[in-house]
Formats: C-alpha cells, sequence, structure tokens
C-alpha cells in the first residue's frame, strides 16, 4: 500500500495519475477534501480508500504494517499567509508525526520541501546538509518548510556541529526531502494566486487579450526579467517515481531543470501556445510580498544527478506547449 498526502491538489493528483499508470491502484490518498472545486484533481484515478488530514494518522499508526511507501505531499502553500501558527501545526508538527511513525515501522518515505527556503539566495541554491542552518526563507511556509528539513537533519545527527542529535532517534529505512522548485502544470486551477504565471496568462488572456506582469523593483534587473527554474510538474512526478524505485541515498535534493528563465519567457511562450502575439504590459508587486519576492532562483542538480536520475526534463517551451495545449486550453486535467 503507498500513501499519497495532498492527494487532491496540485502534485499530489498528478502524482496519482502518474502511480495509476504505472499500474498501481493500492493507494491511500490523504487530504483535507473540503474543498469541493479540488474534486476534479480525483476524477478518473484510482485508489483504495481516502482520508481526511484529521483522521489519517490515527489511522496510520493502527495500520502502518500495511504500508509500504510514503509520498507526504500535502502541506499549507499560500506564501502570503503570514500566521506562523498555521504552519507549524500543517507543515512541521505534522510532517514529525509522519516521519516518526516512518521511523518506527520501517517505511520509506519521500516528502515535499520547497526551494522557498533558499530566500534571497544569499547562500545559492546548493542542496547540501551543511547549508540549511544558514538559510534565511523570506515568508513563514519557507521557514517552516526549512525547520522541517533541519529537524530531519537533526534525526540523523547530520548537524551535531549545530545543534546536538535526539537520542535514540529513530530513521526510516529510506528518506528524501524533494526540494521543489517553481512548478507549474495541470491540476494547479484551485491554487488561486498561486497558481502559475502560466495559468494566470491563458486567463487574463481570455478576459483581456493581454497579460500583466510585476515591475521589477530592484536596479539593475528589467521588467519581466525576474527568473526562475520553472519545472513542469510532469518532471516533478518522475523523480517522485525515481525514488520510489530507487531507494539510494538518504537525503534533500533539488527538484528543478537547473536553469533559470525569465517571466517574460514564461508569458511569451504562453501566448504563442495559444496562437497569438504577444501582448505584455507590467503592474507593481503587490505591497504584502514585494520585500518577500524572489527575483533569481536556479537549482544546483548534480546531486540528483549523481543519484543516477538521467532522464532529461521538459524545456521551458516544451513544458507550456504542452499544458496550455493539452490542458489549459480543453480545460480538462490530467
Amino acid at each position: 500500500m503507498i500513501i499519497v498526502t495532498g492527494a487532491a491538489g496540485f502534485i499530489g493528483s498528478c502524482l496519482l495519475r502518474k502511480l495509476n499508470d504505472e499500474g498501481l491502484t493500492n493507494i491511500v490518498a490523504v487530504d483535507e477534501f473540503s474543498r469541493t472545486d479540488k474534486r476534479r484533481n480525483l476524477a478518473g484515478k484510482a485508489c483504495r480508500s481516502m482520508f481526511h488530514r484529521d483522521e489519517f494518522l490515527f489511522w496510520f499508526e493502527k495500520n502502518a504494517t500495511q504500508v509500504e511507501f510514503v509520498f507526504h505531499l500535502g502541506a499549507r502553500t499560500d506564501t502570503t499567509e503570514q500566521d506562523t501558527a498555521i504552519f507549524d501545526q500543517l507543515n512541521l508538527q505534522y510532517s514529525q508525526a509522519i516521519w516518526q511513525i516512518c521511523a518506527r515501522q520501517r517505511i520509506p518515505l519521500v516528502y515535499a520541501s520547497s526551494a522557498a527556503t533558499y530566500g534571497l539566495g544569499e547562500h545559492g541554491y546548493d542542496d547540501h546538509d551543511d547549508v540549511v542552518p544558514n538559510l534565511r526563507p523570506l515568508n513563514p511556509y519557507g521557514q517552516s518548510k526549512n525547520d522541517f528539513d533541519l529537524w530531519a537533519l537533526r534525526q540523523c545527527g547530520i548537524l551535531s556541529s549545530h545543534q546536538l542529535p535526539i537520542a535514540n532517534c529513530q530513521l526510516p529505512p529510506f528518506w528524501a526531502g524533494l526540494k521543489f522548485f517553481n512548478v507549474y502544470g495541470p491540476n494547479e486551477y484551485h491554487k488561486g494566486r498561486m497558481a502559475s504565471v502560466i495559468y494566470h496568462t491563458v486567463k487574463q488572456i481570455r478576459e483581456t487579450g493581454s497579460m500583466q506582469l510585476f515591475r521589477s523593483h530592484r536596479p539593475g534587473i528589467a521588467n519581466g526579467h525576474q527568473s526562475r527554474d520553472f519545472i513542469y510538474v510532469k518532471d516533478v512526478v518522475e523523480v517522485c517515481w525515481y525514488f520510489y524505485k530507487n531507494r539510494i541515498q538518504n537525503g534533500l535534493y533539488n527538484v528543478g531543470t537547473g536553469q533559470a528563465r525569465t517571466f517574460l519567457d514564461l508569458a511569451t511562450n504562453t501566448f504563442k501556445a495559444m496562437g497569438l502575439p504577444p501582448n505584455i504590459t507590467f503592474s507593481d508587486t503587490p505591497e504584502d510580498i514585494r520585500e518577500t519576492y524572489q527575483y533569481f532562483t536556479e537549482a544546483n542538480m548534480e546531486k540528483l544527478k549523481s543519484a543516477g536520475y538521467t532522464k532529461a526534463f521538459y524545456s521551458l517551451e516544451d513544458g507550456v506547449e504542452d499544458y496550455v495545449k493539452g490542458y489549459l486550453k480543453r480545460g480538462i486535467i490530467w
């Protein structure tokens, strides 16, 4: 039996599709399930049972011996939310509880970390263990993800020079924390403001015929030239599948393409996939996120490659085209 938390969400539902396509249906789907708009993400997907996240931990404790693998992708992901108590509960404490059950019952665990942990990138974008204590995320979401990464490393005694390892601690037989960079693709329609620029570009094109990107508020960076490492969700689930099949070196792993691209590139390619000439304007970055806005991210992918992952990633052009033509223009999920 495989567990997928966040199963009705963006990446979780795409992982369900991948697992089903590989012939796996003995899956327990965990989510909050109250939002009716997310139910589309589960349509046509096979799983053994579904549990509300508030009920899941009790079930997991009692049935852990039946579980083969856990993908813990469920989290509060709103980068504008400032209530740290929400993130402490859902992203830190909940993840610790899952880890501890996996450790006691010897269950492999892959969990979602985030490139938001890197903050302004002042320490680079290397997924090395010794960098983690020095990272300064820009918002409570990123901080909660880094807090759990730190906690996980502490269980291993890896950060003993910074903190004493917990006595008599136990580890899952295999674990990997995947630092997802800017993921885009089908099944993100419910994310609202947090959905990708591609999703919002298509929406604005349909409504107005144009697209507004955020104006740059930093000297030396032109409007639209804020850059991120954009990765297609189909590549993300391929990496998850790789770790399911190859339980190799424990640790944190970047999951990006290794190449930063501008938001202008992203929007321009979206217009191209829509068969339209670009019509792009700029507006001020909202004040509530202006000071914590990442202007550049680019994953160092050497660690994943050294772990044996060789599959090529979608280029930005190919990923945008597949997403827009295959899903957004047709109004379907994956």
